[in-house]
């Protein structure tokens, strides 16, 4: 609408004209649509009433006035709700990225032990945003950047349209209404916050809610937290505080924090509800390194929530975040102490088919060395040593060299300690003694090799623990092969052959056969029942096939070398002499494939 206007139009026709009680065609339009100089002619007209306030003296002059002013009030609320909804600038949430080092979880960054920690596509996109601008109250509309520590603020309104807010709020509250400016602002910034939160992934959930959801749809909710967190934070809520300032700055500082906490109060109890929901539900092992991800995302954030909470008015934020941030740690100490119980209690009763790693094991020695993968943020976190509770001294002797360990270190190794237990009395589920000492060697073989192969962890069990466990699985390997193979070579010794039991007497032939017969015998049990065991890790398995190489095939070619023609001389020499030294050789091959094999050991050489 093109206003008409006179020269000598008064302040009180100029107000009237644009009353929003008018008809649809003045209510509908927007003064601060029009050219400058309608704008400026209006916001004259409301300075020159406001000052005719405290001047009027007669009754019915008062009352005009302020009938006048409760117009332009009406309409100033109007233009403010109105430039506020149609100026603000859309944020790219997409391309806003966390600008510190730590962006990337470390559950994220490693390889995960429980689940896929991979981040989403948008978690994982790299945009460069120019830093070089530095916005001020006159820089231009566009979207840009400027950092502050972690902070980056965006322009959320154009610098025009904040000059014009501004003119707004100055003569809403000189003529007392800032509640209602306070109202207007905070109605329509937290609607912008809602479509951002949206866009971020950060839904409306009581803490009720998160709690009744799935972990493994958590996971997910976790790490576009953390992500919507950090923007949230230094981006949205740190622009939010600009921009109050921006509006309101010299009116008033608790002005400022008035509207900036009436639009933020909200969305920051939205956010936070998510990681108090984490921070106290129920404990279990796997959720211990996402909670890990949130404590440091958060313990990030502190110094810039400090910042950008900093008044009085806000403290319970300050406050709150705190306390989350505290129960988030709790939560990873019980979570430690209740893996060790687990660990302890783990309850299969089944032993596992041919002796081979347990499940258990692989498990603890994955959640073990991930553990350690997150050394600095637990070393922080972990300030007591391991509850030991009733272990028996010989359980003690694996403390007795760790003196000086940090209590994570500590904790780590108690972790192995009970996972050793469980595994000692799962091999006695075995019948077979040497499957029971093949069961343990496999198993702490497996523990040795993980140490190994993670320096951290091993810096931090250190070498003298990692060589008692390298001398437990060797001592288990001597087990199992005295066990399995002393009574097999035992056939093959050279003493009581003679007949009549005089040295000075010929061998007997038919003690020789029945030597033999008792070597094909109990070679074949071992060879029909430990083909079907496993060794997982093929230099383990090439170095005991090795050592039993070694002990069986000399004393086989030397009983031979000795009797084997008094065999050959009589009748049916091949039920007696049934392998060469070759298919022996070829028969030690099939140990430890964890497969039976269905044809004997003549007709593999054939």
């Amino acid at each position: 609408m093109e206003p008409y206007h006179e020269v000598s139009e008064m302040p009180e026709q100029i107000i009237l004209r644009w009353d929003t009680a008018a008809p649809d065609e003045v209510k509908d339009n927007m003064i601060f649509d029009s050219d400058r100089e309608e704008i400026d002619r209006y916001l004259r007209a409301v300075d020159e009433i406001q000052r005719s306030m405290s001047s009027a003296s007669i009754l019915d002059d008062q009352n005009k006035v302020d009938s006048t002013m409760q117009i332009a009030m009406a309409r100033l609320e109007d233009e403010f709700r109105h430039i506020l909804s149609t100026h603000t600038i859309p944020i790219e949430v997409e391309s806003l990225t966390d600008p510190s080092p730590s962006a990337c979880s470390m559950s994220s960054c490693t390889s995960g032990v429980f689940e896929d920690v991979n981040d989403d596509e948008a978690d994982s996109q790299e945009v460069h945003l120019d830093l070089s601008g530095s916005p001020s109250f006159g820089s231009s509309g566009r979207s840009s950047y400027r950092r502050t520590s972690s902070i980056r603020e965006i322009d959320l309104i154009p610098s025009e349209a904040i000059i014009d807010l501004r003119s707004i709020a100055e003569r809403m509250i000189a003529a007392g209404y800032l509640r209602e400016c306070i109202q207007v602002y905070g109605s329509v910034r937290k609607s912008t916050f809602d479509s951002s939160f949206k866009r971020l992934g950060i839904e409306k959930l009581s803490i009720g809610d998160i709690q009744r959801l799935d972990w493994n749809e958590l996971v997910t909710k976790i790490r576009r937290w953390i992500r919507a967190a950090k923007i949230s934070v230094r981006n949205l809520f740190s622009s939010e505080k600009r921009l109050c300032q921006q509006i309101f700055y010299g009116i008033g500082t608790a002005i400022e924090d008035a509207c900036f906490m009436e639009t933020v109060k909200g969305p920051v109890t939205q956010l936070f509800n998510f990681a108090e929901a984490i921070s106290i539900s129920r404990r279990s092992p796997e959720k211990l390194f996402k909670i890990l991800d949130l404590h440091d995302a958060l313990t990030d954030l502190i110094p810039d929530i400090d910042v950008i909470f900093e008044s009085k008015s806000a403290e319970y934020i300050r406050i709150q975040a705190a306390e989350i941030l505290s129960r988030l740690g709790e939560a990873v100490r019980g979570t430690l102490s209740e893996f060790e119980n687990a660990v302890l209690r783990e309850p299969s009763l089944h032993p596992v088919l041919g002796g081979t790693v347990h499940p258990l094991t692989r498990y603890v020695m994955n959640y073990v060395s991930l553990i350690s993968e997150y050394q600095v943020a637990l070393e922080e976190l972990i300030v007591s040593k391991p509850s030991t509770g009733s272990r028996n001294s010989a359980d003690m002797d694996e403390f007795s060299e760790v003196e000086g360990k940090t209590p994570l270190a500590l904790h780590l190794i108690w972790s192995i300690v009970i996972l050793q237990l469980n595994l000692e009395g799962k091999s006695r589920q075995y019948k077979d003694p040497c499957l029971a000492h093949f069961f343990i060697m496999n198993n702490v073989h497996y523990i040795v090799e993980k140490i190994r192969g993670s320096p951290k962890l091993r810096d931090m069990i250190g070498e003298v623990y990692l060589k008692r466990m390298t001398g437990k699985y060797r001592q288990a390997a001597t087990n199992y092969e005295r066990t399995t193979w002393v009574n097999v070579v035992y056939c093959l010794r050279n003493e009581g052959l003679n007949a009549g039991g005089s040295l000075s007497s010929a061998p007997s032939k038919s003690a020789i056969r029945e030597r033999m017969k008792s070597f094909n015998a109990m070679f074949e049990e071992v060879h029909r029942t430990q083909s079907a065991w496993l060794i997982p890790d093929p230099l383990l398995k090439e170095e005991l096939r090795i050592s039993i190489t070694e002990k069986l095939i000399p004393a086989y070619r030397s009983f031979l070398g000795l009797h084997g023609h008094h065999i050959e001389s009589g009748r049916h020499p091949e039920n007696y002499i049934k392998y060469s030294v070759e298919e022996l050789e070829n028969g030690i091959l099939d140990f430890f494939e964890g497969c039976s094999v269905p044809h004997n050991l003549r007709r593999r050489s054939h």
